[in-house]
């Protein structure tokens, strides 16, 4: 007796970057998809994008640029020659501004789809089995049982409780109540002082806000180079921002308009007060609710997904991809590469994932960019390196543009040359780094840099520069 033909070719569970892209590219390649998510805005509307577009990093660089042009007009446009008066920060404003972004950016995903001709299913989706999936519609209907030859999860990410700060998005915020207060706190505590974190206090901090970070780890930002977040530390201290290290909160408690916290750390225990408390200590992946005890899937303690170099889980035709599972750091591009990825590889396409140059970009005021190997890791397996710094204070288009602070750095193996690493804080970091990735990429060295001609003037000349200094011949510092 023949098989009963599935529903779909792919069920792609989760529309963050990660799951749309893969539902995208899988229709491309002629695979009837469907692609189910849960998302709901607080206007109760269906909005494609998951977390990342609707209450993440869209939100938060959006409202970045909004803060950094009132903090320039206020304490930088008479440089310029230009006079204003009476500047005032329109926040609610500054939130239409944002939401509208991220509503263009949830049709033009909505109109993908359409054109693309995958089927959007509004639905809490849970694995039943490596075919089945039962879907919760948000309307009146029964739930059902739908069915495809593949399986792609891409559900994402959310932030971790903790159980001394309970959210409750009066108070104490989680990260999306954070960036959409109507208001600027005079004070404002932040629990963590990772990436989320400090783009959160950078934001509020140039709007006015007396911004406390309070980080339980004994280094600021461990996952970036030491030089990086050294400079870094001391760049956002200078901006207002108060960092406190080896601080381990024990206690939050609400007192009328106030949250009252006690924290520990070297010194012994600490009491602060603050109109706002941000709860930013990490994320977990979404998979508590995601699959059903029967289908016998593997996860990890932690919760994450079990999965192979093609991305595919313990139960043949499932796949996990993005925040779902630790083949590599968070992040939005990550997932996206996966998502095409995986959409290939069902297709009978191999294109493989060189998680070696995937750039992490934190987006501060200035930014963090970074792709390949720390020092530290390179010293700590003994690899033989040569290192190099170029302030961007040395480019002449910096000084135009009055963002001097900062640097790159470029780590090269000292034998072969290779560019092991490239590590950049300062203004467009996020757009400089692919330079370094293109690079990486093609396994260039610090030489192919150097003779790489670059436009004058221009920032990534501080990137052709660091290149140059690596053999003494930096044109524009003394060496």
């Amino acid at each position: 007796m023949s098989e009963l033909k599935k529903d779909f070719d792919v069920i792609v569970i989760g529309a963050g970057p990660a799951g749309y892209v893969a539902a995208d590219r899988a229709t491309q390649l002629g695979l009837k998809t469907a692609c189910i998510d849960n998302w709901d805005s607080s206007k109760n509307t269906h909005c494609l994008g998951g977390n990342y577009v609707n209450g993440g990093c869209i939100s938060a660089v959006a409202l970045l640029e909004s803060a950094k042009v009132f903090n320039l007009v206020n304490n930088g446009i008479a440089d310029h020659g230009i006079s204003v008066d009476n500047i005032q920060a329109d926040i609610p404003s500054m939130q239409r501004r944002k939401d509208s972004i991220v509503k263009l950016l949830n049709k033009q995903i909505e109109k993908i789809f359409i054109d693309n001709k995958v089927e959007t299913i509004k639905a809490h989706a849970q694995l039943i089995n490596p075919n089945r999936v039962e879907i919760i519609p948000f309307s009146d209907k029964l739930p059902r049982v739908i069915t495809a030859d593949k399986i792609i999860l891409a559900a994402g990410s959310s932030p971790i409780a903790l159980s001394f700060a309970p959210i409750d998005n009066d108070s104490i915020l989680d990260i999306q109540t954070a960036l959409n207060l109507q208001s600027i706190p005079k004070t404002l505590g932040i629990i963590g002082a990772g990436a989320i974190g400090i783009q959160l206090a950078g934001i509020w901090n140039k709007l006015g806000t007396k911004v406390v970070l309070l980080e339980a780890q004994e280094a600021f930002m461990t996952m970036a180079d030491q030089e990086i977040s050294d400079e870094a530390f001391k760049i956002y201290t200078q901006q207002g921002l108060d960092i406190r290290l080896c601080a381990r909160v024990i206690s939050t408690e609400i007192n009328q308009e106030l949250i009252n916290i006690e924290y520990e750390d070297n010194q012994g225990r600490h009491q602060c007060s603050f109109e706002k408390l941000v709860v930013a200590s990490g994320r977990k992946p979404n998979t508590e609710t995601l699959i059903a005890a029967s289908a016998d899937l593997l996860l990890d303690e932690d919760g994450f997904v079990h999965v192979d170099e093609n991305c595919c889980s313990t139960l043949p035709g499932v796949y996990a991809i993005g925040d779902l599972t630790q083949s590599g750091p968070m992040l939005a591009h990550k997932g996206i590469e996966e998502g095409i990825f995986v959409a290939e590889h069902i297709a009978d396409q191999h294109s493989p994932i060189n998680y070696h140059t995937i750039p992490n970009v934190i987006y501060t005021d200035p930014e963090i960019a970074w792709v390949g190997q720390t020092e530290q890791n390179l010293l700590a397996i003994g690899e033989n390196i040569k290192t190099s710094t170029f302030p961007f204070s040395a480019t002449s288009r910096s000084q135009i543009k009055g963002a001097t602070t900062g640097m790159v750095k470029m780590i090269m193996q000292a034998d072969t040359e290779i560019i092991l690493g490239v590590h950049i804080i300062g203004a467009m970091a996020s757009e400089l780094i692919a330079e370094a990735v293109l690079a990486m990429e093609f396994s260039a060295t610090a030489e192919d840099l150097a003779r790489t001609i670059h436009a004058h003037p221009t920032i990534s000349e501080a990137i052709h520069e660091s290149a140059l200094a690596l053999s003494g011949r930096s044109l524009h510092i003394s060496v």
